[in-house]
């Protein structure tokens, strides 16, 4: 079903890179949940009201606000494909974030009402009128929820939609809470006891839960989370590919919103090489990672010496005391400065986020290890944080 309504609503649906197309894709989302929501929503109100089920007219205008949340989808990819301007060098791809953080707010709201409705209703219950017409039109809303949420989700999977994600789980949430609704309706037939606002109650406590739980998701890339592991291995695999990198390091991922990512990365090569031409494969890995993986990334070419038999032996005696320290990895920049009384090796070490040693106590147990080589050596670190870890050398 999803596949037939974006073949023929959504040119080159199958394109999702395009930026063109995954906006089409996410505001064709919108209108298709504004139709179905409004539709559910009046069905569902109708049908409270001659049962007298305050449970169901709150499902109903839960659906009202999911209409709200398919408008303010369809709304947020429409600013979010906005081009770049004086004011936004990076683009305007971040609002479809704040739109999915309204939705996930929206949902904590929908909750709150919810509950404090269904909790009156536990307070001063009443009965509710049992009839098959009831049944069916929530077995129908079950239904269409469930389409509802494996298309927002799927779609959102699809074209790496955080607000679609967020709409889908909360269509998700409706088919918890109007299967609920009807069990509660029929429980209360057999046996005469009055469930609705105790169900009510269950359900709205679970959609503010899940409400939370899509607000730290949509949140964290706001707040600069980590970059994707997969995309660090892919462009560290693509980067090794090239005959003449020696090392890679400092690589900083920013994401500015779907389909705007910009990267940055040190790559060593032969100080004593022609510098043209490692400039060359340079300029290559750049247009190489940009064309495959649609990020934005620059790249510091790092000259290393590579024919100075004692700095060689001092930097791997220095990295096979690193590897031994857990947490401590990818030593890199390594360099050594001679003077007349001692000489100052220095170096960048990658720390772990688990690393249990403060970074005067790797100092400590380096520079103790490395004077048994030579009294004279004082070590010199400045350590950058890792939250995904890349080889450095191969």
């Amino acid at each position: 079903m999803t596949e037939l309504l974006l073949r023929v609503f959504v040119k080159n649906y199958k394109e999702t890179d395009d930026p063109k197309v995954r906006e089409a894709c996410g505001k064709f989302a919108g209108i298709v949940g504004i139709i179905s929501n409004i539709i559910l929503c009046l069905m569902k109100v109708i049908v409270g009201m001659f049962a007298g089920s305050i449970a169901i007219i709150a499902d109903g205008i839960n659906n009202l606000a999911d209409a709200s949340s398919s408008v303010i989808t369809f709304i947020g990819f429409k600013l979010s494909s906005l081009p770049e301007d004086k004011e936004h060098p990076y683009g305007h791809a971040r609002y479809e974030y704040l739109t999915g953080l309204l939705v996930s707010v929206l949902i904590i709201v929908v909750g709150v009402q919810l509950l404090r409705s269904s909790f009156d209703k536990v307070l001063n219950p009443e009965e509710t009128v049992f009839s098959l017409v009831t049944v069916l039109v929530l077995v129908i809303a079950i239904v269409m929820k469930v389409w509802q949420a494996v298309f927002n989700i799927g779609l959102g999977k699809r074209i790496n939609s955080m607000t679609l994600i967020a709409t889908g789980t909360d269509s998700r949430n409706d088919v918890i809470s109007t299967t609920v609704v009807l069990i509660a309706l029929i429980i209360t037939k057999i046996t005469g006891f009055q469930l609705d606002g105790i169900m009510g109650c269950a359900v709205a406590l679970f959609i503010i839960w899940s409400g939370i739980t899509l607000v730290r998701d949509t949140v964290s890339p706001l707040l600069g989370e980590a970059p994707d592991e997969e995309l660090v291995r892919e462009i560290e695999r693509r980067t090794w590919q090239f005959e003449g990198v020696l090392g890679i390091h400092d690589l900083i991922v920013h994401n500015y919103g779907p389909g705007k990512v910009f990267a940055s990365m040190h790559v060593e090569i032969d100080a004593c090489g022609d510098m043209m031409e490692a400039h060359d494969m340079i300029d290559n890995i750049e247009r190489s990672i940009s064309e495959a993986l649609k990020i934005h990334i620059v790249i510091h070419m790092d000259p290393v010496i590579t024919n100075d038999p004692e700095l060689n032996h001092l930097k791997e005696v220095v990295t096979n005391i690193a590897a031994l320290i857990p947490g401590v990895s990818n030593i890199h920049d390594f360099r050594m400065v001679k003077g007349p009384t001692h000489t100052n090796v220095i170096f960048d070490a990658i720390v772990c986020d688990n690393c249990k040693l403060d970074e005067d106590e790797i100092k400590t147990i380096i520079e103790t290890e490395l004077r048994k080589e030579n009294p004279d050596y004082f070590v010199v670190i400045t350590f950058d944080k890792a939250y995904v870890d890349i080889d450095t050398f191969k």
